[in-house]
């Protein structure tokens, strides 16, 4: 800020770029407000890239895209009140997921908190509104507390099972003198594996003959050591939806869900089961409310989160990153005697897995395989749609990590596009699709403008079925007469071009290799629309 004969001071908000710049932010996405107006002055100067969504929601969305693909806290910018609230529903995304997101928001002036005035944009308590969703909130009422809190924050990502944290800044602090701000950069890790736990994980690993790994979105950068660990035990690796991508046509990969029957017998069937990064949700894990999993009774667990490993009855935790810990359990069992029948078991199961799927599931993988076989590589960003939902329960992604979408956990439809379009801007190189229903589609289409500000090549592919069709099933399954289950979709491709993107409507899914690679080709934003009977 500065005025005619006047030295430049600093203000709050030029701190708040100069120092996420400092921790290594390259990337924000935001939608500017009057009460973020100081939070932006000294942007266009930094070497961060800001991109505008176009809505709050899409914001955390492409925060959470840009995390999965890069492994870096995806950050966000929204106003105090609707803007916020529009944020909250990727929140609790992030949150189900343990994505790095630190939002930042303003807050109305400091003597208006809490007084009910009636102020542009005021929340009874908006600080302690966020505590429900964050893992924590805080707020910056001087300039020496900036560097602290965003030192909190990174160094929470950096140290345990991270999610969403929240800082606002009121707006009369925005402006106030910050200088001299240094970052508080810290070197926080993981808890190194205890000693005493990988001994003890380490005698039950000697003695098992039917050994079965499973493997969540925790362990999805640990491919190496849950490799070698996998190859020296003979141990089948189980993975969860967030974990689809490792092992990739491996003979001891078993991409499938462990609510699946015959994944469940595979680990019914093991004498020690090793667990690591999962949390063990019911939408990985009983996603037919069958009620039917259930916990393998000699367990080694390995997790980030302490709080995890006290949630659910183990015989050795391990308090640790899943590389760290798969390393030291390595170290430890070098002498072990691997199974033999590891690739005959997982062989049987992923066999007995696809057969359990209906011949239309089966179809729709099929569908997803096409995508992976035609983009080698490529990072799909699913929504909630039947392919995905089929995709979930079976499917052997390429890239560890390149397989990600909101239908387990928290479950946001309209997730894909919006974070399609983070990850694509934290993958430049690699190819992105967003494969989403006509019916979560509208919930984020007006990003397709976002997309194309950006210059972010996503193929978006569209299974129009016209309507909510897995709910629809849902609702005869029980009984229920079908209501508010066919919402008429647009024309997509309209209203693609409408933006300015070129599209493709197809009415034969064997078209759909030759239309990525048209797609892939033009290194522009692409809407692909596939009519389903």
């Amino acid at each position: 800020m500065t005025s005619a004969g006047a030295a430049t001071v600093t203000t709050v908000g030029e701190a708040l770029i100069s120092l996420l710049e400092a921790h290594g932010v390259d990337t924000v996405f935001g939608i500017p407000g009057v009460h973020t107006v100081e939070l932006y002055r000294g942007l266009a100067r930094s070497k961060i890239r800001h991109v505008t969504p176009r809505h709050e929601q899409g914001a955390g969305f492409m925060a959470d895209g840009y995390a999965r693909a890069s492994g870096r806290p995806g950050v966000a910018f929204v106003i105090t009140g609707p803007g916020l609230t529009n944020a909250i529903t990727a929140m609790g995304q992030a949150r189900a997921d343990s994505v790095p997101m630190l939002v930042i928001s303003g807050v109305n002036a400091t003597p208006t908190l809490g007084k009910g005035l009636g102020y542009l944009h005021e929340l009874p308590d908006q600080r302690g509104m966020m505590e429900k969703v964050a893992l924590f909130s805080t707020r910056v009422t001087e300039a020496g507390e900036l560097p602290g809190a965003l030192a909190r924050a990174f160094a929470l990502f950096s140290s345990s099972r991270p999610g969403p944290v929240h800082i606002e800044i009121p707006t009369d602090v925005m402006v106030k003198p910050a200088q001299g701000l240094a970052a508080m950069l810290g070197n926080a890790a993981p808890p190194e594996p205890d000693a005493t736990a990988i001994a003890s994980a380490a005698r039950l690993v000697a003695a098992a003959r039917r050994p079965v790994i499973l493997a969540g979105g925790g362990a999805k950068r640990a491919e190496d050591p849950l490799r070698r660990l996998a190859e020296r035990l003979g141990a089948p690796v189980i993975q969860t939806a967030n974990a689809r991508g490792l092992l990739h046509g491996h003979a001891l990969c078993v991409p499938a869900s462990p609510s699946l029957k015959a994944v469940r017998a595979l680990m019914a069937e093991a004498d020690l089961v090793i667990a690591a990064g999962t949390e063990f949700g019911p939408t990985d894990y009983d996603g037919y409310g069958d009620g039917g999993f259930v916990l393998p009774a000699n367990l080694i667990r390995i997790d980030i989160g302490a709080d995890q490993l006290v949630r659910r009855r183990v015989t050795v935790a391990i308090h640790a990153d899943c590389g760290e810990a798969l390393e030291a359990l390595l170290l430890q069992t070098s002498a072990v005697a691997g199974s033999e029948s590891g690739a005959a078991r997982a062989a049987a199961t992923r066999e007995a897995a696809f057969a359990e799927l209906a011949p239309v599931m089966q179809a729709q993988v099929r569908a997803v395989e096409m995508i992976r076989d035609e983009l080698p590589g490529s990072i799909i960003v699913g929504d909630s749609t039947q392919p995905i939902y089929a995709a979930n329960l079976y499917y052997d992604h390429d890239r560890p990590g390149g397989w990600f979408n909101a239908a387990t956990g928290f479950g946001a439809l309209g997730y894909g596009p919006p974070a399609a379009i983070g990850a694509a801007i934290a993958t430049p190189d690699a190819p992105v699709v967003c494969l989403t229903g006509d019916g979560g589609f509208q919930f984020t289409l007006p990003e397709l403008g976002a997309t194309l500000d950006a210059g972010a090549p996503v193929i978006f592919v569209v299974w129009n079925n016209r309507g909510y069709r897995e709910i629809e099933t849902s609702m005869l399954d029980v009984g229920v007469e079908p209501v508010g289950v066919s919402p008429a979709p647009p024309d997509f491709c309209k209203l693609a071009e409408a933006y300015g993107i070129g599209a493709q409507r197809l009415a034969d899914i064997g078209d759909l290799p030759r239309a990525l690679r048209d797609a892939r080709a033009t290194g522009l934003p692409r809407v692909i629309e596939i009519t389903v009977d």
